[in-house]
Formats: structure tokens, sequence, C-alpha cells
């Protein structure tokens, strides 16, 4: 799927240039175009040196949590909602603790060291699993509920921001937050309306109806105050709750009598290792997104587009976020170097970066999760899989869309 992509991306590019050569008789786009694979790879270097930072920070984080029994002890809160939602896996199963784990790194914004804990997830649902090949329930629900990305804390999002030059790189943090929201609920309604899930029983109603309220709450609350306002407020919580979220870590696993700072080197040396192997694919996906660009390819479809948009008498401005939003269902690295290219061509705080961070932010790459997760077990039949997941891609990119105009229209 991602050769495919990939390929395609640089075959798209070529007709594009030679279109322009022998039509519009612009013999400087080939120029232009190697130009862009040289520029996009020092790109890729750039990013990289900071994402080796974000992600080494945050794992070592992550493993202070977890020795300080944080993790465990969220396993046993949610317990009680995961025998209802996953009747087929027994209480205390290894795979909640992982699930829980799983969630506490995507909720972080670590979607690159989710993946391995997702992995061990998923291969311990497969041992309960009566089928090799069929997903099962509990399998497809924690697919979708991984595929839609509830991301509470979004740091890499942040780094991305930072790195190109953002006066303030957690402005995003409310608009992501609601729309990553969105993508989860009905990711969740979804999967328990085909697997017939008892959503009313007395347990999961006391787990969801709080969190319902406070964010409903939460949103009327938000709905009273100015785009001004919304800004700033987006900046104080995104930056008290990240430090907060620090100090937290830290605080539990001195009183536990964790050694934080070996814990914290421990889980920093693995975060080293899960960012190295990202260089080839961050520089792979961002020198083909700069040869569409550059051949004028990205540009002629976006148009296309907005023309559309405009006929429909709708604002055009989240045009420039659709890449992001286009890719992303079949490569992370790719709607990655779609949301740095957006922040480069338009500004980091243009209204299309802001879009495409939240977009980012807020869906996940289905195919790909698909694909790997489902993969690694063996499963060939993914039943309602696709159809939910897709269904809570298009919610969050909606939701996306919909609340940046609130925020920053």
């Amino acid at each position: 799927m991602l050769n495919g992509l990939w390929l395609g991306f640089f075959i798209v590019a070529a007709v594009s240039a030679l279109a322009q050569w022998l039509i519009g008789g612009n013999a400087g786009i080939f120029a232009a175009m190697v130009e862009s694979i040289f520029a996009m790879a020092k790109l890729s270097v750039e990013v990289m040196v900071l994402l080796f930072g974000t992600l080494t920070l945050w794992l070592g984080f992550l493993r202070i949590a977890e020795k300080a029994g944080i993790v465990e002890w969220l396993a046993r809160a949610l317990g009680p909602l995961f025998l209802r939602l996953m009747p087929e896996v027994p209480p205390g199963h290894p795979a909640i603790g992982l699930i829980t784990l799983n969630f506490a790194a995507n909720g972080l914004g670590l979607d690159n060291a989710a993946t391995p804990i997702g992995l061990k997830a998923m291969k311990a649902l497969q041992e309960l699993n009566p089928s090799d090949t069929i997903a099962s329930n509990a399998q497809i629900l924690f697919l979708v509920l991984n595929a839609s990305s509830l991301t509470l804390l979004p740091v890499t999002i942040f780094m991305y921001r930072a790195q190109q030059g953002a006066p303030d790189p957690t402005l995003v943090f409310l608009p992501i937050l609601l729309a990553t929201s969105c993508s989860t609920i009905v990711g969740f309604l979804a999967v328990a309306f085909m697997q017939r899930l008892r959503v009313w029983d007395p347990v999961v109603l006391a787990y969801l109806i709080p969190g319902a309220l406070a964010l409903g709450g939460f949103m009327a609350l938000l709905g009273t105050m100015s785009a001004t306002a919304l800004a700033g407020l987006s900046s104080i919580l995104g930056n008290l709750t990240l430090f907060g979220l620090i100090m937290l870590f830290l605080l539990i696993g001195a009183m536990r009598k964790v050694k934080v700072y070996e814990a914290f080197v421990e889980g920093a040396k693995e975060g080293f290792d899960v960012a190295k192997n990202l260089l080839p694919y961050l520089v792979a996906m961002l020198c083909a997104v700069g040869v569409l660009r550059a051949s004028g390819a990205l540009d002629f479809g976006l148009d296309g587009i907005r023309h559309l948009v405009e006929w429909a008498g709708w604002d055009t401005r989240f045009v420039d976020a659709l890449p992001t939003a286009m890719v992303k269902p079949f490569s992370g690295s790719a709607a990655r170097a779609m949301l740095i290219e957006t922040m480069k061509t338009s500004g980091v705080d243009s209204f299309p970066a802001l879009v495409a961070a939240t977009i980012q932010g807020s869906t996940e790459t289905t195919f790909y999760v698909l694909a790997v997760y489902f993969g690694a077990v063996g499963i060939q039949r993914a039943r309602h899989a696709v159809g939910c997941a897709l269904l809570a891609e298009l919610a969050g990119v909606l939701g996306a869309i919909g609340v940046c105009y609130w925020f920053f229209g």
C-alpha cells in the first residue's frame, strides 16, 4: 500500500512536470523539483533532531509512570468497563494492561511508541480468539478505538509546530482535544451498534455519562468565549497540562520509591531506538511530497477542489489542509510530510496549517493500522472494522475543520 502511494506521488509529479514543460513551456520545472528533493531531505534531518528529543523525553516519563504503578492503576480502574465492552476477555488478563498502556501512549500523542505496545495487545487478544483468521469483537473494538486516536496531549504535533517556528506550539491543544473526541465517540458508537454492546449497562453508563457531561459542559463554556479568548485558553491549558503531567509522574514515582532518574533513562533509551528508525520514512515521504508540490500537481488538484467549494458557496481556506486528511488513512509518514509541507508553504500559524495540525492530531492511519495490527496476528477477515474505523476518521476530519473555524475563523 505504501509502496504504491509513494511511487504514485513521483509518477503524478513526473506527468505534471512534463505537461508544464511541453505544453506550458516551463523548462525550469525540473530544476525546481530537484531543488525540492534536496531541500526536503535537509528538512527531514532538522525535524528528526527534534523528534529524537521528543520521543526520548516522553518515553522516559512513560516508563516512570509504568514503574510507579500508574498504568496498572488505570488498568484496574478501567477493568469493569472493559469487562462489559470486551466480555470475551477475562478479568485480569494481560491484554487489559497492554490496551491501557497503548491508550496512554496514544493519549500522550506518542503514536510511534504506541504501535509496538498495540501489537503486543493485539497478540494477547488473539490468544483468546477462537479463529485464526477472523477478527474477534474485542480485537475490532480495540483496533477502532486505536484508529480513532484519542489524543489528550499531542506532543508530537507541538514538536512539529515548534520546529517550524510557531511562537506558541500548543495553540492547537483544545481544537485537537475536541476533534479527537468526535472521532473516538463516533468510532465507539459505530462498533457498539455493530456488536450490539450493552451501552445502557449501568456500569458502562457510570463511565460514559460523567465524561459526556464534562465534555458537554466544557464545550458550553467554550461557546461563551471569543476566538481570541479560546486561543489563549488553549495555550494555557496545553502548557499547564503538559507540565502538570510531568510533575504527576515524578511525584507519584518518588512516593512509590521509584528511582525516577534511572527509570527515565531506561525509557529514554527505548525512545531513541524508536526514533532512529523513523528517519528513512520521513526522508522518503517528505521528498515525495516536495516533488509533488514543486511539479504543480498538488496545487492543480487543490485548485479543482477549491473551485467546487466556491461553487457550493463555502469558505475555501480549509482546502489547503486537505492533503493531510486525504493521505492520513494510508500513511502516517505521508500525512506528517503533508503537514510539515503545509506549515512551511502557508505559514505555521496560517489557517490551513492549523487545520492540518488538528487533523493530524485527531485522526489515525486507518489502513496502516488495519494492515499492521491484523497482519501481525494473521487476521484476514476484518469484518466491520474497516467501516467503523473510516467512519471515525471522517468524523475526526469534519470535526477538525469545524472546530478550527470556531477557534480561528
